[in-house]
């Protein structure tokens, strides 16, 4: 969750798998509500039909060489497009979506090109989701405070057996999210944004409550 930095969800599997079929799982778990934001190296339209199904809104960057049917210009310079599958049997009698392009340039980072499921420019401008989309990279500060600060730099996953690795990731992820609720939690009382405050002091006060005993353990531990 870009705005929290929790990690809300995961996929854990083998590195002979592929990100896009981790991406798959993962997806079957959207529902509405969401606006969920991709890189360009995940779409495809297979997936992109998948997320929608979900009910979902979507959000995600395209090869700018991916050249949706133009239908219509709208006011803001985004436009209505439908878009097709490009490969894999019987793509000639898919029906296409509709959705709606954003092209915008970053000076030093070249052009981007989004297309969206929000398809009204009024109620979600381009320019604010081109914008929206610069939020995307929080998820690289939230794997550099998994796995740099609450696991440690040189820290690597000790247990020998695939069982154990697995919850042993599932701790990391848990106690994340436990931080950042309370973050999340403290910042509201406050009227921060959760962005604002410090990670690493916060693992740190955790670690220093458990140390001295301020989190009693539960009745069936």
């Amino acid at each position: 969750e870009c705005g929290t930095h929790a990690i809300v969800d995961a996929v854990i599997g083998p590195c002979t798998s592929s990100e896009v079929e981790f991406a798959r799982e993962l997806i079957s778990r959207l529902s509405p509500g969401m606006l969920v934001l991709a890189d360009r190296g995940l779409y495809g339209f297979n997936l992109w039909e998948q997320a929608t199904s979900t009910g979902a809104d979507l959000l995600f960057r395209v090869k700018s060489t991916l050249s949706p049917r133009h239908e219509q210009t709208l006011a803001d310079g985004s436009w209505i497009a439908s878009i097709r599958p490009t490969s894999g049997t019987g793509r000639g009698g898919r029906d296409p979506h509709r959705v709606r392009v954003i092209d915008y340039t970053i000076d030093g980072d070249g052009q981007y090109r989004l297309i969206t499921t929000l398809l009204d420019p009024v109620i979600a401008p381009a320019k604010e989701l081109a914008q929206l989309y610069s939020e995307r990279w929080e998820i690289e500060t939230t794997f550099d405070e998994l796995k740099t600060h609450q696991r440690g730099a040189r820290e690597v996953l000790r247990s020998k057996s695939p069982e154990l690795i697995y919850q042993e990731i599932w701790g990391h992820l848990c106690c994340h999210y436990a931080i950042r609720v309370l973050m999340a939690d403290t910042a509201a009382h406050w009227g921060h944004d959760p962005d604002r405050i410090s990670f690493v002091a916060a693992l740190r006060i955790a670690r220093h409550s458990v140390a001295r005993g301020d989190f009693p353990p539960s009745r069936n531990s």
